[in-house]
């Protein structure tokens, strides 16, 4: 057999595997591990397999996974997201639909803080489902604001799939992250307004609640200014040049306990059930990168990545065809693959095939986790959809997925304006030093 011919038995045989429910990570490294060793020789191989573990777990770039998951566990042990939303719902709970838009409004900034769309959405679900279950909203809304607001913890920065994507890429983590604002703040908008034109067609679906007095919403915004700061201390940090993506990942850390400390919310309790979830979601990261790194030595070896943007760039079609295609993939696969173990399958595969096209890899980035967003909402995969169902035990799964529906159409939006008009993901990256 040819190794090309061996690279897409691999793939197949990756494919069945994943589909038996197999973790992610050992099927790259399994598939990666067997095919390398054939093409090459099992004792490279082993060597393979060996340097790449101990290179992803020493590597001092990807220090910044442990240190942002840690100061997202810190904002959610200290009381951070029920401030946040507290603080959106004393402003927008007025409105038809608002504590739907509230709980978009505080995913958007707990996203700021966390890094994770399915830790934002967990989050959230135990914050604000309660309050609009004691206010009669419909749950196939109020489950659905909540598991796609989740979402955006993807693409506001600091992002762990904006993160692993600019380490395979040899891109700028904190570029990366500055172009995630705009476009994020744009899908909240979105999401925002699909709430507010469904409950004005439908009052029903989210009664708007009782007036909050200027004084209440005034002194809600005290619960704002902390996740002000250290959003602006890691972002600021990283725009104006004055710290690395891990210098800056440190100061949030340090800041998050800090403002813990301040406000006494910070037990032995609460910092040992930090400390043990961020270990948990670092070494879950870290050991998919170092998989996906075995099998992208495979790939590199069959040359396949090669050969395939070879064959896409010679084709006879403009070049927003082939990306078109490529955006498609995406959105197709994302319904059936976790988002981070998608992009690390496929980077190595298409990336080469979106720079010879001429495309931005920046924005390529950026519309990767848009797109990927998608999935994380989408049946029959969605991970944020199961996330809610299993803090809301007595909602259908499939009512979660309905909720969601509307809230895909404005992903869909989104992406065709991000591709339409690329600036909306590059303006800010311009301007960094």
């Amino acid at each position: 057999m040819t190794p090309v011919q061996i690279g897409i038995l691999g793939c197949i045989v990756m494919l069945l595997l994943l589909m038996s429910s197999m973790p992610v990570a050992f099927v790259m490294a399994t598939v990666g591990l067997i095919g390398f060793g054939l093409l090459v020789n099992p004792h490279a191989a082993l060597s393979m397999i060996t340097a790449d573990l101990y290179e992803t777990t020493s590597s001092y770039s990807l220090t910044v996974i442990p240190l942002f998951v840690f100061m997202g566990q810190i904002a959610f042990h200290s009381g951070i997201s029920r401030r946040l939303f507290d603080a959106a719902y004393r402003w927008l709970g007025v409105l038809p639909g608002g504590m739907a838009m509230a709980t978009v409004g505080a995913c958007t900034a707990f996203g700021a803080i966390c890094g994770s769309g399915p830790a934002t959405a967990a989050t959230m679900a135990s914050v604000a489902l309660p309050e609009m279950r004691r206010f009669r909203y419909d749950m196939e809304l109020a489950c659905g604001s909540v598991a796609s607001g989740g979402s955006l913890g993807m693409l506001i920065p600091p992002s762990v799939v904006f993160i692993v994507y600019g380490i395979m890429t040899e891109q700028s983590v904190g570029k990366l992250f500055i172009a995630g604002i705009l476009p994020g703040l744009l899908i909240a908008v979105l999401f925002c307004l699909t709430i507010w034109f469904n409950c004005r067609r439908r009052p029903e679906l989210g009664p708007a609640a009782p007036p909050s007095t200027w004084m209440e919403r005034f002194r809600s915004l005290g619960g704002v200014a902390e996740t002000l700061v250290l959003f602006g201390l890691v972002m600021g940090g990283m725009f104006f040049g004055y710290c690395t993506p891990t210098e800056a990942a440190a100061v949030g850390a340090g800041g998050s306990l800090l403002i813990a400390a301040a406000r006494r919310q910070l037990t032995w309790h609460s910092l040992f059930r930090s400390l043990q979830e961020t270990a948990r979601t670092s070494c879950m990261v870290l050991i998919i990168v170092a998989g996906a790194k075995m099998f992208g030595h495979f790939l590199a070896v069959t040359r396949i990545p090669f050969a395939l943007a070879e064959w896409l760039s010679g084709l006879p079609l403009p070049g927003w065809m082939i990306m078109a295609f490529i955006i498609g993939f995406y959105l197709l696969s994302g319904c059936f693959v976790d988002a981070l173990a998608l992009i690390l399958l496929t980077i190595p595969i298409f990336y080469p095939v979106v720079i010879g096209l001429g495309y931005d890899p920046i924005w390529f980035g950026v519309i990767i986790v848009v797109v990927t967003q998608m999935g994380v909402i989408s049946p029959p995969v969605g991970v944020n959809a199961y996330v809610v169902s299993g803090i809301e035990r007595d909602v259908p799964l499939q009512t979660i997925f309905r909720g969601c529906m509307p809230f895909l159409v404005a992903l869909i939006i989104a992406s065709v304006i991000l591709v339409v008009f690329p600036q909306v993901s590059l303006f800010l990256p311009s301007l960094v030093r």
